[in-house]
C-alpha cells in the first residue's frame, strides 16, 4: 500500500519538474530578474502604494527634498550593512529614504519576526493538544529543536541559497549571510541585513516545524534533527530562491506575497512524503483498513495553540511588507477576515458531515484559511479573501478525510492544512488577483473573475507543480537516507511505551504515570521505567487516551 502511494507520488512529482524544465527551455516573457525577484522578502515594494505610496519605497523625484536625512553610501564596515542607501535610490531613481523611514522599517520588521517567532509555540501546542499524554515531551522538544537547528542552517547555508546571487535555479554567494553585498535580491528593503535575516529564519523555522506534526508519535529524536537541518538549510531555500531570491519563478511573475506555496506547502509536501514512509501508528487502522480515531489529549491546548497562530500571522503577512506602511493595515484584514471563514466553514461542513462541530477541524479550518490566504493577502480585495478562506475551511475537511482513507496517518492534519490549502491559496491568486493591487504591486496580470484570463492561473500553477515536484523528491531522498541508515521510525514497544520516556528518560505529565503522591526523582523515574519494561502492556492499556 505504501510503494504505491509512494509511486503515484513520485509520478506526480516527476510531472511536476517536467513542467518546469519545460517552462525553463522555453523562456518566459515576464518582468525582470530585478522587478519580479524584489517579490523576495517576501513582498513586492510597490504594494506599499496601496493606498498610498510611502516614501521609502514609491517612485519619487529622483532629488530627495531639502534637508532630508539620508543614509550616506559607506564601507562595508558600516554599522548598519544592507540598508538602503541615497546612492541606492539615485541609482533607481527613487527618493531617498530617510533615517526615521529606515527606522520604522526596521522595527516593524523586527516586531514582525517576534511574532513569527510566537508561532514556534502555536505550533507546538497544536501537536501536543491533538497527539497523546505519553508524547508530549517529545512534542514539544521536537518544536523547540527544529527550530534551533533551522537557525544554524539557514545562518550557514540556507540564506546564501535562497538570497544569495546566483543564478535562476539557487543562490550560491553569500555563505555564512556574509558580505551584504552578496544578497541583492533584498535591496528593495529599507532595514539593515541582519533585520532582513531575522524575518526570514522565523519563515524557515515554520517550514521545518510542519513537518513535526504529521510524522508524531512513531519518529525517532535524532532522525527528525537531521531532517530539520536539511529542510531549513538545502529544500526550503532552493525553492524559495526560485520565488523570492529572483529566480525563475520570479521571473515569470508568480505571485506569493508570503509563503502558502514558498512556506507553508513545502513544509506540507515534505510532511507528505515522512508520513508515508514512517507509515501508521499502531492501532490507528484496523484489519478491514478503515481509521480508527486516537483522540488528542487537550483540545484545550490545541485550541490555544490555534490563538497563538492566529495572532503571530499578523505578523507572517503583514510584516512580509518589511516596510512601516499603511498597506499593512489591509493585508492584516484580508488575513483576519481568511481565518474567520475557514473556521465558519470547516465548522458548518463537519457538522453536516459528521452531525456534530468537531472542535479539531474547525480549528484547522482557521488555520487553513490563514494558510489560504497568505499568498494573496496583498493581491486581493477584502471580498475575495473570505472567499479563500471559506474555500479552505470546506477543503480542510474532506482533504483530512480522504488522507485518513488513503490510509495517510497525520495526527494533527498538517499534509491538508499546509500542503492541500497551500496551493489552493497559490492557484487562488490566479483567479481573484485585484486589478488594483496588481497594479500597485507592478508584477504579475489580473485575475480570472477581472477578465484576465488564464495566464496568472497559469503561472501560478505552474509554480504550484514545480515546488510540488521539487518538495517532495528532496524529502523521498532525504527520508530515504535516513531510513537506510539511523532509521525513522522508534521500535514498536517504544511507541507503545511512549516517546517521551523512550526518546527522552522523562514525561510530560509525570503524575500520570507516576501517581500524584510520588516524588519526581531521578530514583522514581528509573523505578518507573524498570516497571514500563516488566509490565509494558497493562501499563500502556491503563494510559488515559
Amino acid at each position: 500500500m505504501r510503494a504505491r502511494a509512494l509511486a503515484r507520488l513520485v509520478a506526480v512529482a516527476l510531472f511536476g519538474l517536467l513542467l518546469a524544465g519545460t517552462a525553463l527551455a522555453a523562456g518566459a516573457e515576464a518582468p525582470s530578474a530585478t522587478e519580479a525577484g524584489s517579490q523576495a522578502g517576501p513582498a513586492v515594494p510597490a504594494v506599499q502604494e496601496a493606498p498610498s505610496p510611502p516614501e521609502s519605497v514609491a517612485g519619487g523625484p529622483a532629488e530627495a527634498p531639502a534637508g532630508a536625512d539620508t543614509l550616506e553610501p559607506g564601507p562595508a564596515e558600516e554599522p548598519v550593512p544592507g540598508t538602503a542607501t541615497a546612492e541606492d535610490a539615485a541609482d533607481e531613481g527613487e527618493e531617498a529614504p530617510s533615517e526615521t523611514q529606515v527606522a520604522l522599517d526596521t522595527v516593524w520588521t523586527l516586531v514582525a519576526a517576534f511574532l513569527v517567532f510566537l508561532m514556534q509555540g502555536g505550533f507546538a501546542m497544536v501537536e501536543a493538544g491533538m497527539t497523546r499524554q505519553k508524547n508530549v515531551a517529545n512534542i514539544v522538544m521536537k518544536n523547540l529543536m527544529d527550530f534551533s537547528i533551522s537557525s544554524l542552517a539557514f545562518w550557514a547555508v540556507g540564506f546564501a541559497l535562497m538570497f544569495g546571487a546566483g543564478t535562476a535555479l539557487v543562490g550560491t554567494t553569500g555563505w555564512f549571510s556574509n558580505p551584504p553585498a552578496a544578497f541583492e535580491s533584498l535591496d528593495w528593503a529599507t532595514p539593515p541585513l541582519m533585520a532582513k535575516w531575522l524575518f526570514q529564519v522565523v519563515f524557515a523555522g515554520t517550514a521545518a516545524t510542519i513537518v513535526s506534526g504529521a510524522m508524531a508519535e512513531r519518529t525517532k529524536f535524532p532522525a527528525y534533527l537531521l531532517y530539520s537541518a536539511f529542510i531549513s538549510g538545502l529544500v526550503y531555500p532552493i525553492s524559495g530562491h526560485w520565488i523570492w531570491g529572483g529566480g525563475w519563478l520570479a521571473e515569470r511573475g508568480f505571485l506569493d506575497f508570503a509563503g502558502s506555496t514558498v512556506v507553508h506547502s513545502v513544509g506540507g509536501w515534505a510532511a507528505l512524503v515522512g508520513a508515508i514512509l514512517l507509515g501508521a501508528r499502531i492501532g490507528k487502522y484496523g484489519k478491514d483498513g478503515r481509521p480508527r480515531p486516537i483522540p488528542g489529549h487537550s483540545m484545550s491546548l490545541a485550541v490555544l495553540g490555534v490563538f497563538l497562530l492566529w495572532f503571530g500571522w499578523f505578523g507572517f503577512n503583514p510584516g512580509s511588507t518589511m516596510a512601516a506602511s499603511s498597506s499593512i493595515a489591509e493585508i492584516a484584514v484580508t488575513t483576519n477576515l481568511a481565518a474567520a471563514a475557514g473556521a465558519v466553514a470547516a465548522m458548518v461542513t463537519i457538522w453536516l458531515v459528521g452531525r456534530k462541530p468537531d472542535v479539531s477541524m474547525t480549528a484547522n479550518g482557521a488555520l487553513a484559511g490563514l494558510v489560504g490566504i497568505t499568498a494573496g493577502c496583498a493581491f486581493v480585495e477584502n471580498w475575495a479573501a473570505v472567499v479563500i478562506g471559506a474555500v479552505a475551511g470546506v477543503v480542510v475537511v474532506f482533504s483530512v478525510m480522504a488522507f485518513d482513507r488513503l490510509r495517510v496517518d497525520d495526527p494533527v492534519g498538517a499534509v491538508s492544512v499546509h500542503g492541500v490549502c497551500g496551493a489552493w491559496g497559490t492557484l487562488a491568486v490566479g483567479i481573484f488577483a485585484s486589478p488594483r493591487l496588481i497594479e500597485a504591486a507592478g508584477v504579475g496580470s489580473p485575475g480570472l473573475v477581472y477578465g484576465g484570463g488564464l495566464t496568472q492561473l497559469g503561472t501560478q500553477a505552474l509554480g504550484v507543480a514545480a515546488v510540488f515536484g521539487w518538495a517532495v523528491l528532496a524529502s523521498l531522498v532525504i527520508f530515504g537516507a535516513i531510513k537506510l541508515t539511523i532509521g525513522l521510525r522508534v521500535s514498536e514497544s517504544e511507541e507503545l511505551e511512549g516517546l517521551d520516556i523512550s526518546e527522552h528518560g522523562m514525561w510530560g505529565y509525570p503524575e500520570v504515570f507516576l501517581g500524584p503522591a510520588t516524588p519526581a526523582v531521578p530514583e522514581a523515574v528509573a523505578a518507573a521505567r524498570s516497571r514500563l519494561g516488566m509490565r509494558e502492556r497493562s501499563v500502556v492499556t491503563a494510559e488515559p487516551a
